[in-house]
């Protein structure tokens, strides 16, 4: 079930299905990671987001998220391109093994 909030100008904002910390794959590309932040709304600028291969729907949840084997690239991919990682990938990256000593140690 899709739950949302409203903000603080009565706004309605999709509640985030994925939180930081959480492995997951793109839908598109296949590749695997791990999420550091996230934005309620996409917050690129148009030039940004018109550039893009896609333009999947901006009033939706976008998350910023580290890619796994990739030596430090992080991608910035909306909510309906994510799906949850059931391989459980290795998350092999030197950050995503910082970043989760990080959360585990509440950080």
């Amino acid at each position: 079930m899709l739950m949302v909030i409203s903000g603080l100008d009565g706004n309605r904002i999709p509640e985030v299905d994925f939180k930081i910390g959480a492995l997951v794959r793109h839908k598109l590309y296949h590749y695997h990671g791990m999420i550091v932040a996230y934005d309620t709304l996409c917050a690129a600028g148009d030039k940004w987001y018109l550039a893009n291969k896609t333009q999947p729907p901006r009033e939706q949840p976008w998350y910023h998220v580290l890619v796994d084997q990739s030596g430090g690239l992080t991608t910035y991919v909306a909510q309906s391109n994510l799906e949850r990682d059931a391989s459980e990938a290795s998350g092999d990256h030197p950050q995503i093994s910082s970043n989760s000593s990080a959360l585990k140690d509440g950080g």
